[in-house]
């Protein structure tokens, strides 16, 4: 049987940064594997995980729960059968529902596979000072169904964000764990801990999603002799809008980074090729982070998320500018 956890947790919680540091510090002898979802078409948390050393297998285009689960039950059957990982991280979409995939992960087909242990939800405590996070379901319901409780992000805390998570906590924390941390750095004795949360959820609210025509599960590689494209994607909400360039392309370093800081988004995400190497780019809200990356994929990508309309179109013509090949 394989270990299996579920690390959920809203838009820019922090997921894949507490993902990566599991793997830098899980036991070198265990396979581990990782199956993670994301809201837009592009790909990029898989691309960061790539070189983990983790089997890892994407679902991008909105919530692996859709159509009947089909979409998890395929990336989660190849997993297990033919990776037979020691451990499987599952990551969901920072705007899924968690009820379809415990269903899913508990039901009596997955009994011989899986060893369902402490579900953990990273939270920005900050996220609690946001009305429409904490109006929105699956925020509250990712809370809901955690064991353990990751307050990431201690050292952007306020005053204010942490007796609204005091609040929050003294109403809902119950008997289960609490651990707060920076930068992603969960104690994998975690991981281990046993399921205690099986608290009966809602079922999640009525949602769809437009999915673009894509081949496989995930948006790896451009067609040959395409230099660039974007994909578009939405429900629940939100927006995201996803450009891929080829790996002749380089950014204008400053540039890449002054347009991210002041898109007129939520949330940012990339890996962009610059004359000063690999960057990765996360950005929530005002919190901007930029680090170098040794690996990346074969090529620069970044995706937008947002809650309101926006003109991509316009954001896209200045992204364009800032490309220092030459490129179509």
């Amino acid at each position: 049987m394989t270990k299996t956890n579920l690390v959920t947790g809203f838009l820019g919680s922090g997921k894949t940064t507490s993902i990566l540091h599991l793997l830098a510090n899980k036991d070198p002898s265990e396979k581990w594997a990782v199956l993670v979802n994301e809201f837009g078409e592009i790909g990029i948390d898989g691309a960061l995980l790539a070189d983990s050393g983790a089997l890892v297998k994407e679902i991008p285009g909105g919530c692996m729960c859709c159509v009947n689960g089909l979409p998890m039950q395929v990336g989660l059957n190849t997993l297990l059968r033919q990776g037979k990982p020691d451990r499987l991280i599952i990551e969901p979409t920072g705007l899924g529902h968690p009820k379809q995939i415990l269903d899913l992960l508990t039901a009596p087909v997955y009994e011989p596979w899986i060893d369902l242990r402490a579900t953990l939800c990273i939270l920005d405590p900050r996220q609690l000072l946001d009305e429409k996070a904490v109006q929105n379901d699956n925020f509250r319901d990712q809370l809901a169904s955690a064991d353990i409780i990751v307050a990431n992000k201690a050292d952007r805390a306020t005053q204010e964000s942490r007796e609204a998570f005091e609040r929050w906590w003294q109403h809902a924390g119950n008997d289960r764990q609490f651990v707060q941390t920076t930068q992603g750095c969960i104690d994998n004795a975690l991981l281990d801990l046993p399921r205690l949360n099986s608290a009966e959820l809602p079922a999640s609210a009525a949602h769809s999603h437009h999915h673009a025509n894509k081949k496989g599960l995930a948006a790896l590689s451009l067609p040959e002799h395409q230099r660039w494209r974007r994909s578009l994607n939405s429900g629940q909400g939100h927006q995201a809008c996803g450009w891929i360039f080829d790996a002749d392309t380089r950014f204008d370093t400053i540039g890449i980074l002054e347009w991210a800081r002041l898109a007129p988004v939520e949330r940012v995400k990339g890996i962009m090729r610059t004359p000063d190497g690999l960057v990765r780019i996360n950005r929530q809200g005002q919190d901007f982070f930029i680090e170098t990356q040794n690996v990346a994929p074969p090529d620069s990508r970044i995706e937008l998320i947002s809650a309101v309309n926006t003109d991509w179109n316009a954001l896209q013509a200045s992204l364009l500018t800032l490309r220092l090949s030459s490129g179509d």
